[in-house]
C-alpha cells in the first residue's frame, strides 16, 4: 500500500493533524496549571513532583515548572518546529505520568491491579499517547 506524503520530510498528512491535536492537548492542560484550581490534576501534579524530588521541589513550584513544561511541548507542537525535541520531551513526560500509580495507589486504584479509580483511569489513558508519540518520533526523519 502507498502511503501519500507531504512535504520533504516525507511524513504522512496526518502526521501535522495528530501533532498539533497533541500540541493542543499539552498547551491547554499546561495552560490551566497556570492558574490555581482550574487544572484537575493539580494536587496529584504536585505532590508526585514533591515525591519524584524527595522534597527538593515544593509541589507548588513544582506545578508551574510543569506548566511551563507542558506549555512549551504544546506549542513546538502547535507551530510545528522542533519536533523531535518536543517528542522526546512529551515522552520523558508521559512516562513520568505513570508514578501515582507506584507513588499513590490508593489514589489510583478501587481494587489492585484492575480496578481503576477516576484518577487511575485518567492515568492509564496516557498509555495511548505514549504509543503515539513514540510512531511520530520513529517516523521523523
Amino acid at each position: 500500500m502507498r502511503i501519500l506524503s507531504t512535504s520533504k520530510t516525507n511524513q504522512a498528512p496526518s502526521f501535522g493533524f495528530i501533532a498539533r491535536g497533541l500540541g493542543l492537548v499539552y498547551l491547554w492542560f499546561g495552560a490551566l496549571k497556570f492558574f490555581p484550581g482550574l487544572s484537575p490534576a493539580e494536587a496529584l501534579a504536585g505532590d508526585t513532583i514533591e515525591a519524584l524530588t524527595f522534597g527538593t521541589i515544593s509541589a507548588g513550584l513544582g506545578l508551574v515548572l510543569l506548566a511551563l513544561w507542558e506549555f512549551a511541548i504544546g506549542i513546538l507542537l502547535m507551530v510545528g518546529i522542533c519536533r523531535r525535541c518536543a517528542l522526546t520531551a512529551a515522552i520523558v513526560h508521559i512516562v513520568l505520568t505513570f508514578t501515582p500509580l507506584f507513588f499513590f495507589p490508593e489514589l489510583c486504584f478501587t481494587q489492585f491491579p484492575y480496578g481503576l479509580t477516576l484518577v487511575g483511569q485518567y492515568i492509564i489513558k496516557n498509555v495511548v499517547f505514549l504509543g503515539v508519540m513514540v510512531a511520530m518520533l520513529r517516523r521523523l526523519p
